[in-house]
C-alpha cells in the first residue's frame, strides 16, 4: 500500500502532511493484517472441537469481538489523517504480515498458529509506533501501542489454552 500526499485531503494539523501519510500507509498494513487475524480467530471459533470447546468457543468470541472493533479504530484513524481506507479482501490478503490459512483440523494446532499470529500483528505494530513517533502523532502511537497489549494479551491467553 502506498499513500500519497496527493491523494491526502487537505486539512488543517501540526502533523505534516508526507507524515500524515506515511502513518495511513503503515495504518493500511496494519488494518490489513488485523482483518486477516481477525478472520482467523473467528474461523479458530467456528472450528474448535474436543474437552476444551466451551472455553476456547468463548474464549475466540471475546477475542474476534475485539478485533472487530479494532479495525474499525484503525479505519477511522487513516480517514482522520486524511487519507482513504484500503478496502477488498485481495488487499488485505495481499498486505497482511499474516497468512490467511488456518488449518482447523486440530485444536492445538489451531491455537498456536493463532497464538503466533498474533504476536506478529504485535510486532508489526510495534515497528509502526516509531513511524507515529518520529511524525509527533501521539493519538496514533497510542492506539497502536493499546493494541499491543490487547494483542499480547490475546496471544498469553491462547498459549495457556494449549
Amino acid at each position: 500500500m502506498t499513500v500519497r500526499t496527493a491523494d491526502l485531503r487537505e486539512m488543517k494539523s501540526d502533523i505534516k502532511k508526507a507524515d500524515r501519510a506515511a502513518v495511513a500507509d503503515k495504518l493500511g498494513e496494519t488494518l490489513a493484517s488485523t482483518y486477516v487475524l481477525y478472520q482467523k480467530t473467528q474461523s479458530v471459533h467456528w472450528n474448535v472441537t474436543g474437552p476444551q470447546f466451551l472455553g476456547i468457543h468463548k474464549l475466540t468470541e471475546g477475542q474476534y469481538e475485539d478485533l472487530a472493533a479494532s479495525i474499525d479504530e484503525i479505519a477511522e484513524r487513516i480517514r482522520a489523517l486524511g487519507a482513504k481506507t484500503p478496502v477488498g479482501l485481495s488487499t488485505y490478503i495481499k498486505n497482511s504480515a499474516i497468512d490467511d490459512k488456518m488449518d482447523t483440523s486440530d485444536v492445538k494446532a489451531m491455537l498456536k498458529q493463532l497464538s503466533s499470529d498474533t504476536l506478529t500483528v504485535a510486532d508489526q505494530m510495534r515497528e509502526f509506533v516509531k513511524i507515529a513517533d518520529e511524525a509527533d502523532d501521539v493519538f496514533t502511537a497510542d492506539l497502536l501501542t493499546a493494541r499491543i497489549g490487547a494483542l499480547e494479551e490475546a496471544s498469553w491467553m491462547l498459549s495457556a489454552s494449549m
